[in-house]
């Protein structure tokens, strides 16, 4: 005779009433994972980012450069790179070595380290000719954005659960997220519910890559309601990663904060003129075929 059977059956029972209960207070719906969609793959390590490490911005392709418009923008820890050659392709920047180009009273960017071009400055070191040096890291920073698009694929990163297109509300742990055509972080509310959250989990080295076909689309809808990313619990801007087969947008309006390395095949765009409030990207932005337009935007690059 079991003397024990009744009160284990009890204590057992007890027990399911009290998970049951809990997972339905959790809001399974927010914390994608708990929804019964499947978790996503393990993203493995940050890829290797050779010369775009010490970069806040890359535009490459034909005349595709870098424009800034607004007097509050600012690139903080490092530099940026264009291999456009068209003398206009970088507008309303100037960096360290006392290269301005095309500043005007109500387009001035300041960025902490150099311009890599292969064009010209309106005046400083470089008006005169191009600089070889300074083109040929341009060149390598394209090739190495390539690779890290590449490495970043679904291709080279299989095992990416899709949350649903809108990112907007949700708590994403570390892994690898993928869509067949766009990414969205909007929400027609201003409650902060509607960002994204990445949880980090306690562990630093949590990494985070999402991998979309086609746009990504941060904020709105329409030109209103910026949205920001939030890292919490060992969330790291270095470890996060956007892979766009097409073109992003983040915050049209204006306000918001980014997080992470964008690497897109076509253009990527902060903010829109006058639209009066700074947005912030803790990572990178980098166009492989079209250009990188900010405006009153500050890129705090992150450390290795």
């Amino acid at each position: 005779m079991d003397k024990h059977g009744s009160g284990s059956k009890a204590w057992m029972g007890c027990m399911a009433a009290v998970l049951a209960a809990f997972m339905a207070g959790c809001g399974g719906d927010e914390i994608f994972g708990n929804s019964g969609a499947g978790g996503p793959g393990p993203a493995g390590p940050a890829p290797s980012l050779g010369t775009l490490g010490n970069l806040g911005g890359m535009s490459g392709g034909g005349t595709a450069g870098m424009t800034n418009q607004g007097i509050l923008t600012q690139i903080n820890g490092g530099n940026i790179a264009t291999t456009a050659t068209a003398t206009s392709a970088v507008t309303g920047l100037h960096d360290s070595a006392g290269d301005i180009y095309t500043e005007t009273g109500s387009n001035i960017g300041a960025v902490s380290g150099l311009i890599y071009t292969c064009t010209v400055s309106t005046t400083g070191p470089t008006s005169g000719a191009v600089n070889p040096a300074s083109c040929a890291i341009a060149g390598q920073a394209l090739l190495d954005a390539q690779a890290a698009f590449n490495d970043l694929s679904p291709a080279s990163r299989p095992g990416g659960a899709n949350p649903g297109a809108n990112l907007s509300g949700l708590t994403l742990p570390p892994g690898i997220y993928t869509s067949a055509t766009s990414f969205l972080l909007q929400n027609g509310t201003v409650d902060p519910a509607g960002d994204l959250t990445l949880d980090g989990q306690g562990n630093a080295n949590a990494v985070w890559v999402f991998q979309m076909g086609s746009s990504l689309t941060v904020g709105g809808p329409g030109a209103a309601f910026p949205r920001s990313v939030n890292c919490i619990n060992g969330c790291q801007a270095k470890n996060v990663f956007w892979q766009v087969g097409s073109s992003a947008t983040i915050n049209a309006g204006g306000g918001g904060t980014m997080v992470g390395t964008i690497i897109a095949s076509a253009a990527v765009s902060f903010s829109t003129a006058a639209a009066g409030s700074i947005t912030t990207l803790n990572g990178r932005a980098m166009a492989l075929n079209a250009s990188v337009t900010i405006v009153d935007t500050i890129i705090n690059i992150p450390a290795p």
